[in-house]
């Protein structure tokens, strides 16, 4: 039996910028332990897997090449990319059914707009294995699922350097580690660590501004705001605070079509 597969870099108005994610479309589920091979077999930070729904919905699930995800934002800026432009679906407005809950994507022009729950982050302490793993130490610590590190100046955020070594020691699951700072030319820009994932540094990370967004709107005291993630590869997002909900709003490129040759 074989499947489709597309390469897709999300967050990004060109190849080989923004946050790459396989994407395998499925008639239906196959079983775990495969979903979990073929994510390992394309190595990168996220593969999602969809199977469509008898209501016009589709099922999205995100894997890592060492778990399953709640939530990922480019992953799922490259499903429903691929759904628009591969698919020959009709509609401006796809809704997936996650585990974290519905999740609609809008198509406006050449951009991808996600709706995402929002996920406010609280006041907290910084374990030390943390602390001690960076180059410069946050001015202020803030945690949901994430670590959130506010630091002075976007300077700050390019110059920081992570010990990834002592780093990866840690004992407990810290989610993902966003380190944060007022943006020279946006509103705010970031970099992402995930210790317990094989790609140390996420490239553009659709789920950090879950908590992003919602921190530096109070902040600003604004509803609209404009993010970089500072990464090699880099990416843009277009941010806005809506009620319960963030909507990330960025563009995509598909970089490779192919098929999976998966075993009969």
């Amino acid at each position: 039996m074989n499947t489709p597969i597309y390469q897709i870099d999300a967050f990004s108005d060109h190849i080989f910028g923004g946050n790459p994610a396989a994407v395998c479309p499925l008639e239906s589920w196959l079983p775990d332990a495969l979903l979990m091979k073929i994510t390992q077999e394309n190595n990168l930070a996220e593969t999602a897997f969809f199977v469509p729904l008898k209501d016009g919905q589709f099922h999205l699930r995100w894997f890592t090449p060492e778990i399953e995800m709640d939530l990922c934002g480019h992953a799922t800026l490259a499903s429903a990319f691929v759904i628009f432009n591969e698919l020959d679906y009709g509609l401006d407005t796809i809704q997936f059914a996650s585990s974290s809950g519905p999740l609609l994507v809008k198509k406006i022009g050449d951009y991808l707009e996600l709706d995402f729950p929002k996920r406010v982050p609280v006041q907290s302490t910084l374990p030390s294995i943390i602390a001690q793993s960076l180059s410069i130490q946050p001015l202020e610590v803030w945690k949901s699922r994430d670590y959130v590190l506010l630091y002075e100046s976007q300077q700050d955020i390019l110059g920081l350097k992570v010990d990834e070594q002592l780093l990866r020691q840690i004992n407990i699951d810290p989610g993902g580690i966003v380190v944060t700072a007022p943006g020279d030319t946006v509103d705010f820009v970031s970099r992402f660590f995930t210790p317990q994932a094989k790609i140390f540094e996420d490239p553009v990370t659709g789920s950090a501004h879950c908590s992003l967004v919602p921190f530096w709107s109070e902040r600003l005291n604004k509803v609209v705001l404009e993010a970089q993630q500072l990464s090699e590869r880099g990416g843009f997002l277009y941010c806005s605070l809506k009620g319960e909900r963030i909507l990330l709003r960025g563009q995509a490129r598909c970089f490779l079509k192919g098929e999976i040759l998966l075993p009969n």
